[in-house]
């Protein structure tokens, strides 16, 4: 179960926030200020910082920078009203990991930090497991029902960001200047023979699939 220190001032907002992402069955620590905040990051072991911006005492910007001093990776997501691109661009420099304007659909919320919270735990353990495929990161290992299946470095790295990032769809292009750089024998057409190679090795996955987005690129969708 995923622990989420909430520290936000609004006292009904925080308990809203609070109940509704226990009744999505988190752990939740409620803080009330900055500095309460990073009092209980310092003591509690948490898997994520969600953050009012304007708060007394320590308010969201020196909170996320004060937290980055000693942990670089819990992600750290703010909470404000505060939608100019001022404020964003230093939330970014200081390391936050995204923004939700208020007021806020809590469904959106909800989907935006069990995608960060599955990242988080990718990055921390080096590893993917989707159904009966498991990607080793460290070893650079795919394995399906514990056999290993024969993936070239650009598919492995290929299959790792389809599955870091489900129903994520990558363009043609995107790709090809992530894995292929300044290959310039590298075509769309170079795309497509990489994910046919891709879903001709994976065949046999039982927890995903790649699609096609058609006149775009792919996606990798979970079963």
């Amino acid at each position: 179960m995923a622990k989420i220190l909430v520290a936000e001032d609004d006292k009904d907002l925080n308990r809203f926030v609070c109940a509704s992402l226990r009744a999505q069955g988190f752990d939740v620590i409620a803080c009330f200020d900055g500095a309460q905040a990073l009092e209980q990051l310092t003591t509690n072991k948490c898997d994520m910082l969600l953050t009012d911006v304007m708060m007394p005492n320590v308010d969201g910007f020196e909170l996320a920078e004060q937290v980055r001093l000693f942990d670089k990776t819990i992600p750290i997501v703010f909470m404000t009203a505060k939608d100019d691109k001022p404020s964003k661009m230093l939330g970014y420099r200081i390391g936050i990991d995204d923004y939700v304007t208020k007021p806020f659909d809590m469904d959106v919320l909800f989907m935006k930090l069990t995608a960060m919270l599955r990242r988080a735990k990718i990055e921390t353990e080096k590893m993917i497991t989707v159904g009966n495929l498991t990607m080793n990161v460290e070893e650079r290992i795919a394995t399906i029902n514990g056999e290993e299946i024969a993936l070239t470095v650009r598919e492995f790295d290929l299959l790792f960001k389809f599955l870091s990032y489900p129903k994520k769809t990558f363009t043609r292009s995107a790709l090809m200047e992530e894995f292929w750089d300044y290959d310039s024998s590298a075509t769309s057409r170079t795309v497509d023979v990489y994910m046919a190679k891709l879903r001709e090795k994976t065949a046999d996955c039982d927890g995903f699939e790649i699609l096609t987005v058609h006149g775009l690129g792919y996606k990798a969708v979970l079963k």
